[in-house]
């Protein structure tokens, strides 16, 4: 195969949606391309704006910049949302005729960041929405968490209880009015309030103290955080825990009663200014700041400045997560604070996001010592998103508020031609659901891990609520191929009934694989790569570090890494020295418990290593993986850095920021093999997936580059020189694979390609060498995506020719 040349322009797939109609956007959309001499095409629709511009990248982020920053003054943007795709050679800007088509009620929009309008308005004495923290639009403001039918009107939402008085009936009465039509529209007269509540001792039958109402609630709870106490607070989607981020006792006080050791908190921050004190922001980050989405957006902290903020927000890393706030209330709370504070998910661990004040008082009763509430029914819970900027472009790693549920539109060359409604319901971890209709596939809020029972039930009542509020009855239930997890369980539930919808299994790293090929608009045939923790494998094995040729007709597995066991099976995913443990025992035998002091060994008492030798040695509870995130896991357990993890990932977080300022400029060997004739498989069993396990896979051996890992750790090679060597091997692996099958498409996906180091030597080196990559930009990479994959795979198959059978 001859590479590809490099690509020399892109193309920027844009859809604006807010008060971006008759106000003269188009044209100054069409004088800004011209400027910028790009080529590309402007349109209205019934759901918005819509603009394809391509030419060089430095112009197109200067184009994505300046649309909000230079829009017509009577303009407004609700929602940006923008993707990088392949360009396709237009040189000329036109206005394209309008498009009539489509409803404009089908879409729900996201949750919306008040607008500078309504910010000014209760900072005004004057105004008559003066500290009024529920003030809002048509410009900004609740959607998606109060909405309960479509359309989209009052009465359909949970505002109908709160009767207009006459000045605000007025003003959603005249269309010269920006409140015209405005469904959350309220004052202090008609609208919610706050209330201050103190929970009474838990033995008391007695309900919360009230110790504040109103204006007045606000500045208690505002004293409560500056004095060190733990507020819970209402918000748009739900409760935040909120404690003053330089007050290292009562952030360490949070983590204890939230049962959260050292994953990173949340910080909200009064104003980009004070951002900027603590964080390297670019010039995209700050636009993602200040965007109507208001994202929690992950900074750079600033090296060697002496920071106010706590060592405990965020033990260890480089990175902190920084919003500005995002509705009204937030916005006057910070003021009245003037200091940056954390704002964490009000839930404990493992559990959904509380909604309810009441809940909120039973749930959060023994971590929050105030409750600040108010009276607007929250819907749904919809979490804060989380986004970072890689390689020159968003990539959201938690879509929530401010995003869900805006679907993702599938291509004429990926989705069925019939029009059943699929349901696709997602992973076990950071779970999503997702509903096919027609071309629009609606991707729901991130719902978290389905750990425990709470989990469980907001998982069920998101997959009803999408049905009921888009009045779609599903034909197909797309679920992952694992037995276990408790979203395929359900589907297969939903599936039993006589007449009910047909259940497909779709394995979990393909659906990883077709969610990235979807949202880049990429139709077969392709190179997938999916690399994650784990993932079930029709062999019987745990997957994780798989490669896919996708063409018109399957998927066929044609590499993958070796496998090793993991003693203790699912404790290994939460112990990285396990996991060194089975990577030492499949490279060295039993004289893996005989290699001296190494820190790996070290981890373990003699009682504990005499079981898991035994566990090794005849197989039991070790199933084998071929995972690359339990290999991060295993290296970092043998360069001393992390034995036992406190969440999701910590290892591979560890190893990365090991490498930061790290020299390490040449890969460790590899070895590639053609595997034997192994297994040729379909999930048929469990669904219509067409997936092929090839006969002969590429299997890439880890065993030299864990030898020569050794021999520099025991040269005392740095940790960070040797955790760079380790990024740049892996990042060689997927060019090896791609120069062996040879096409030119490769896609990045799953929770590995979280990872920024990772992510940019990869997809430097596939561009060096000819290829052209592909990751995520608006659904997550991780198990955020599966969904979206799921939809993919089982619309798919109606149109593919049958499975390869057994």
């Amino acid at each position: 195969m001859t590479p590809p040349a490099a690509r020399p322009a892109a193309r920027l797939k844009i859809a604006v949606r807010g008060a971006v109609q008759g106000v003269g956007f188009r044209p100054f959309v069409f004088r800004l391309a011209t400027e910028l001499g790009l080529g590309g095409w402007v349109n209205n629709s019934p759901q918005g704006v819509f603009i394809e511009a391509e030419g060089p990248r430095r112009a197109l982020e200067h184009f994505l910049v300046r649309l909000d920053t230079e829009k017509p003054p009577r303009s407004f943007i609700q929602s940006l949302e923008a993707s990088w795709l392949d360009p396709l050679g237009r040189t000329n800007f036109a206005i394209r005729p309008s498009e009539t088509a489509g409803a404009r009620t089908a879409l729900v929009l996201p949750d919306i960041a008040p607008c500078p309008d309504c910010l000014r308005e209760i900072l005004d004495p004057a105004n008559r929405r003066y500290r009024y923290p529920f003030t809002n639009c048509t410009h900004c403001g609740p959607r998606f968490s109060i909405i309960e039918a479509l359309p989209y009107d009052r009465a359909n939402t949970s505002m109908r209880r709160f009767i207009l008085c006459p000045a605000c009936q007025a003003e959603y009465d005249d269309p010269r009015d920006r409140r015209f039509y405005a469904q959350p529209n309220a004052c202090p007269r008609c609208g919610p309030h706050l209330e201050l509540w103190v929970p009474r001792p838990d033995d008391s039958p007695s309900p919360p103290f009230v110790a504040g109402r109103g204006d007045d609630a606000l500045r208690a709870a505002a004293g409560a955080i500056q004095a060190g106490r733990i507020v819970a607070v209402k918000g748009l989607g739900g409760f935040h825990l909120i404690v003053a981020a330089h007050d290292d006792a009562a952030v360490r006080r949070l983590r204890d009663r939230k049962h959260r050791e050292e994953k990173p908190f949340a910080l909200m921050v009064p104003s980009l200014e004070s951002v900027k004190a603590v964080c390297d922001v670019s010039l995209l980050e700050e636009r993602l700041l200040r965007s109507p989405e208001a994202p929690i957006v992950l900074l750079r902290r600033i090296g060697n400045r002496k920071s106010e903020i706590a060592h405990s927000v965020a033990p260890g890393n480089p990175c902190l997560g920084v919003l500005l706030p995002s509705t009204p209330l937030h916005h006057l709370l910070l003021a009245e604070l003037g200091f940056p504070v954390v704002a964490t998910s009000g839930n404990l661990s493992d559990e959904p996001i509380c909604t309810d004040e009441q809940e909120a008082l039973g749930r959060l009763g023994g971590v929050a010592d105030l409750f600040l509430v108010h009276n607007r029914p929250i819907v749904r819970p919809v979490d804060d998103s989380v986004v970072r900027v890689l390689l020159g472009r968003e990539l959201v790693l938690r879509r929530a508020r401010g995003y869900a549920p805006l679907p993702i539109t599938l291509q004429s060359e990926v989705r069925s031609p019939n029009s059943e409604v699929i349901c696709a319901v997602g992973a076990h971890l950071k779970n999503t659901v997702a509903l096919a209709v027609g071309p629009q596939v609606f991707v729901s809020q991130h719902l978290g891990d389905l750990e425990t029972a709470a989990a469980y039930d907001a998982f069920r009542r998101a997959i009803a609520d999408f049905q009921r509020l888009y009045e779609a009855r599903p034909a197909i239930i797309a679920a992952d191929l694992h037995p276990d997890y408790l979203s395929t369980k359900f589907a297969r539930e939903l599936a039993t009934p006589a007449g009910g919808p047909r259940c497909v299994g779709v394995q979990h790293h393909l659906a990883h694989v077709l969610s990235c090929m979807a949202e880049n608009e990429l139709a077969p045939p392709l190179l997938g790569v999916a690399w994650d923790g784990t993932g079930y494998g029709p062999d019987g094995t745990v997957w994780g570090g798989e490669f896919f040729h996708v063409t018109e007709t399957a998927a066929e597995r044609v590499a993958h890494w070796r496998a090793f066991r993991l003693p203790g099976g699912d404790a290994a995913a939460k112990e990285p020295r396990r996991a060194a443990l089975g990577l030492l025992h499949e490279t060295f035998g039993d004289t893996a418990f005989e290699l001296g002091d190494r820190p790996t060994l070290r981890a373990f008492s003699g009682a504990e290593l005499a079981a898991l030798r035994t566990m090794l040695t005849q197989g039991v509870n070790s199933p084998r993986t071929s995972s690359v995130g339990r290999l991060f896991d295993a290296v970092a357990s043998l360069l001393g850095l992390r034995q036992r993890m406190r969440f999701e990932g910590q290892a591979a977080m560890d190893l990365e920021f090991a490498a930061d300022g790290a020299g390490g400029e040449a890969p460790y060997p590899l070895r590639m093999e053609d595997g034997e004739r192994r297994m040729e498989a379909t999930a048929a069993a469990a669904g219509h997936s067409a997936l092929r396990i090839s006969h002969s896979v590429f299997l890439l051996d880890w065993a030299p580059m864990v030898r020569a890992i050794l021999a520099d750790a025991e040269r005392g090679v740095p940790a960070g020189e040797i955790s760079a060597r380790f990024h740049l091997t892996l990042a060689e692996a997927i060019v090896a694979v791609a120069r062996r099958v040879g096409e030119p498409r490769v896609v990045l996906s799953g929770g590995c390609f979280q990872n920024r180091r990772l992510t940019e030597h990869a997809v430097r080196r596939l561009e060096a060498e000819g290829f052209l990559p592909y990751w995520h930009q608006r659904i997550p990479p991780n198990d955020g995506g599966i969904a979206l994959g799921q939809i993919v795979a089982a619309s798919r198959s109606l149109s593919l020719a049958a499975p390869v059978s057994h």
